[in-house]
């Protein structure tokens, strides 16, 4: 498809740490853009944030992603749509109470899509290296797996398949999001086939921990949710005492994730791709190490630490991400001191 350079863009889970990014960095580069909530109520931050966009921004409650033609009314008269809203928790009693919302909201996007093919160009889904890499099932590994966007987790939803309501949570989590974005393909791969073709393509993002500032509605550091929820706790507020070291995490910072959006959004050969999207690896003592550059207010963690003692489960090649998108990834200082600048400017640290 050609490059889309103007126009407006569907977002779906506004309100969402990295979809309130989304509009950002899309407001920013002039698209007009119509945010998905699941209230009105929830709209109200963002229209206050991004008071100065005027008319760019609109918003359209959908309060059910699941139901058929839930985004009929979202979906009309844009040029492009992304879809970042799903469910995120490993706490599930039934595996379908995450699975099913995951796929049948994805597919339920796409039936709208397919009723305004004629207007929209391209979609995009967020996704999850959750969906990318295999984890062992015992909790033991002996190396670090290395994947591109070639692979798919197989295993956690044959473990969801064969276990059922007993599965482990995290394995429904992961199942979801490989669920999820193979329905989406599934219904690009059909669709395309058909005489005609289709109007639109389709670009799936695969990142892993999403860290970094906060720009999205929350009223205390309790309410954080997610992976920067996470980062609040174990490097800010040293919950992760012993497994600081031991253990390391796939991370980007949300504003590259944001801007990834964008950069597929003007790229005409980003059309069709699946990125994983990856600004480096860490543990969490890397993340305090780099955090007690800026301020004494974080706990010391590990004074011992070797890096070389540090295990990854897996690691993710993001070359293609570089090669199409021309993305430039921050680091891991960056992500650190302007998270701590945020943090610091709420009354949080």
């Amino acid at each position: 498809m050609p490059a889309i350079t103007s126009g407006k863009v569907l977002v779906t889970g506004a309100n969402g740490y990295v979809a309130a990014w989304v509009l950002k960095d899309l407001l920013e580069n002039g698209f007009a853009v119509r945010g998905t909530v699941r209230s009105e109520s929830k709209a109200a931050h963002l229209r206050a944030y991004f008071k100065a966009f005027g008319d760019k921004l609109d918003f359209v409650v959908v309060d059910d992603i699941t139901k058929d033609g839930a985004f009929d009314e979202a979906a009309a008269e844009v040029d492009a749509v992304m879809h970042i809203a799903s469910p995120v928790t490993a706490t599930a009693a039934d595996p379908e109470d995450v699975i099913g919302p995951a796929v049948r909201g994805t597919t339920s996007l796409l039936n709208s899509v397919l009723k305004h093919q004629t207007t929209i160009k391209r979609v995009f889904v967020m996704s999850s290296t959750a969906a990318v890499f295999s984890p062992p099932l015992s909790g033991s590994q002996d190396k670090t797996a290395v994947l591109d966007e070639k692979d798919w987790n197989e295993l956690s939803v044959q473990h969801v398949k064969e276990k059922g309501k007993e599965a482990d949570g995290m394995h429904v989590y992961r199942a979801s999001k490989v669920l999820a974005e193979r329905a989406a393909w599934d219904v690009y791969e059909r669709e395309k086939a058909h005489d005609g073709g289709l109007g639109w393509d389709l670009v799936t993002f695969c990142a892993p921990f999403v860290f970094g500032p906060v720009i999205h509605e929350v009223s205390s550091p309790e309410s954080l949710g997610g992976s920067q929820g996470l980062w609040y706790r174990n490097v800010v507020k040293g919950a992760a005492k012993g497994a600081l070291t031991k253990l390391g995490y796939e991370w980007v910072d949300v504003r590259d994730l944001a801007r990834a959006h964008t950069l597929a959004l003007v790229t005409p050969s980003a059309g069709g791709e699946r990125f994983i999207i990856r600004g480096g690896r860490a543990v969490w003592q890397d993340f305090v190490n780099a955090a007690r550059k800026y301020t004494s207010k974080v706990p010391a963690g590990d004074p011992d630490y070797n890096p070389d003692n540090a295990f990854f489960p897996s690691t993710y090649i993001a070359d293609k991400s570089v090669r199409i998108l021309g993305i430039r990834y921050r680091s891991i200082e960056e992500l650190t001191k302007d998270s701590l600048d945020d943090f610091a400017a709420r009354g949080w640290l």
